[in-house]
């Protein structure tokens, strides 16, 4: 009877209503963007975590770091020293003539080996550390000692090569006093970084070689 007939559609909708609640989970488009917004963000938060490996690979991976910054600092550092008795020598007056006509050749030496035309000083800059809590701090001292050399000590050795030559300039001696600081401080740092390493691995690794200035 036409009484009995359903209005048009009615029945597509309800078709259509037990079709989207029937539908397998992984073809539902809402539910999918969720999954896979979830899955990006838990792979951001684990990238950002230090990594955690063994406390005896920690070490391994500490020590040859250490190993790697001395090497490479390890030029600069004599630089930096034989640049600094130069000075000292020069002002005790005991610098003969021939150490005289030497200095100026060996303090051109001191800056190009604390300066980026030097590998060492490169590699130095470029070395790659765990990615672990105690590798953040070992990151941290290879930038303090490539300040320390390429900052401090070619600074510094500038400025006694300006004073070889011009002992009484006034402008390279405030500067001097500005960097035997900053020399200081750098090395302070270093020093607590490693420190700091030592605690987390609980060992004690190699001292960075970078010597107290003026010697």
């Amino acid at each position: 009877m036409i009484a009995d007939r359903q209005p048009p559609g009615e029945n597509a909708g309800s078709l259509g209503a037990a079709t989207s609640a029937t539908r397998p989970w992984y073809r539902r488009r809402a539910l999918l963007v969720g999954l896979c917004t979830i899955v990006v963000l838990a792979v951001t938060v684990i990238s950002d975590l230090p990594v955690h490996g063994s406390n005896a690979a920690n070490i391994s991976a500490g020590k040859g770091v250490m190993t790697e910054i001395n090497t490479d600092i390890a030029p600069c550092a004599f630089a930096a020293q034989e640049s600094f008795e130069i000075r000292a020598r020069q002002l005790a007056g005991s610098l003969t003539a021939a150490d005289r006509q030497q200095a100026p050749g060996l303090l051109r030496q001191d800056l190009a080996a604390c300066s980026f035309t030097d590998d060492s000083i490169y590699e130095l800059s470029s070395i790659e550390v765990p990615g672990s809590t105690a590798g953040k701090r070992l990151g941290d001292l290879v930038t303090t000692a490539t300040e320390w050399a390429t900052s401090d000590a070619l600074g510094a050795i500038g400025d006694l090569e300006t004073l070889l030559t011009h002992p009484s300039n006034k402008s390279a001696k405030r500067d001097l006093a500005v960097r035997e600081r900053t020399l200081a401080a750098d090395r302070a740092a270093a020093r607590g970084d490693v420190s700091a390493a030592d605690q987390i691995l609980g060992t004690r690794l190699e001292e960075p070689d970078m010597p107290a200035l003026p010697v």
